[in-house]
């Protein structure tokens, strides 16, 4: 089968499309005739080597956390999906990804993919849904009524939070560029502070959650913190920098770790296909220039979801 991988650490350059052996499904394991995978910002710094501590990974690696397609075999024990069935995962981080013909994905994981959007546009879905359901509803408890705060709702994770924050009967302030801002104020967003003009600390009125999803600095984060209410909640997805909390007010600061959950993948799927969640793809390229996705996003020019499409 043909797959991308990295034999080293480094540069996209490392990245090579090339023949690798079909994997084979071991007990309680699925084989998926992938259909499509996306980037994530974590396939780059896993393949930069900047991961190797929390994500060892045995080389050579094949990247693409997430996963649409059909499966293709069982392996021994599996019950409860079968050959022919069109799926969707957010696979192990530490194990080979989509970024093949084929791969190998725990059974249990695995989520009925959306029937209303093309197969290979469902791997837009599992990753960044999962991380902005798990921010807002696991971490945060967001409730109806609340106000919440986006910060940088202009990615793909920021997409589908402020989607599912309105849909939550949530107030949603977010803020985005000019580039998206249309975007967010399509997918619910009631307030948007552009970030280029405004900075976020200037918010009159304070939130009961705050939802980090930029790469701010450290300060810009602490300054976060005086926007949400006494016993409010700052999640933040930049685990590189430890979330600050107000333990006077009882404001408490999160870190979020994504994890695979077939059961909120499968609600996630649910709503895309009640129209209750819109799935946006910025670009579809095909498997042999994933090269070039993970250079556009090492140089910063990669906007909204990329999906490859094998």
């Amino acid at each position: 089968m043909k797959a991308v991988r990295f034999h080293e650490y480094g540069e996209p350059s490392v990245l090579r499309h090339e023949d690798a052996a079909q994997p084979t499904p071991g007990a309680g394991e699925v084989l998926i005739q992938v259909a499509g995978t996306s980037f994530n910002g974590v396939d780059g710094n896993i393949r930069a080597g900047f991961m190797q501590g929390p994500i060892p990974v045995a080389l050579p690696h094949t990247p693409g956390l997430d996963v649409s397609g059909t499966v293709a075999a069982l392996g021994e024990g599996v019950t409860g999906v079968e050959v022919g069935d069109q799926v969707i995962g957010f696979l192990p981080m530490t194990g080979d990804g989509a970024a093949a013909e084929y791969v190998v994905a725990p059974a249990g994981i695995l989520a009925p993919a959306p029937t209303t959007v093309a197969l290979a546009d469902a791997a837009a879905l599992p990753a960044v849904g999962l991380t902005a359901w798990q921010a807002l509803f696991d971490h945060a408890k967001l409730t109806a009524g609340q106000r919440v705060l986006i910060n940088g709702a202009g990615g793909a994770v920021g997409g589908y939070a402020v989607q599912l924050a309105s849909n939550a009967g949530a107030y949603v302030i977010a803020t985005a560029g000019p580039r998206s801002i249309d975007t967010v104020k399509a997918a619910g967003a009631d307030e948007i502070i552009d970030h280029t003009t405004t900075a976020v600390t200037t918010l009159a009125t304070q939130v009961d959650v705050v939802l980090n999803l930029a790469p701010v600095e450290p300060a810009q984060l602490a300054g976060l913190v005086g926007l949400i209410r006494d016993n409010g909640v700052l999640v933040n997805t930049t685990v590189w920098m430890p979330a600050p909390g107000d333990e006077r007010r009882g404001v408490r600061g999160i870190d979020l770790f994504v994890r695979s959950d077939a059961a909120q993948l499968t609600h996630l799927a649910a709503l895309v296909d009640a129209g209750e969640l819109r799935i946006d793809v910025a670009q579809r390229v095909p498997l042999a220039q994933l090269p070039a996705v993970h250079a556009q996003a090492a140089g910063g020019a990669l906007h909204g979801k990329t999906v490859i499409v094998l």
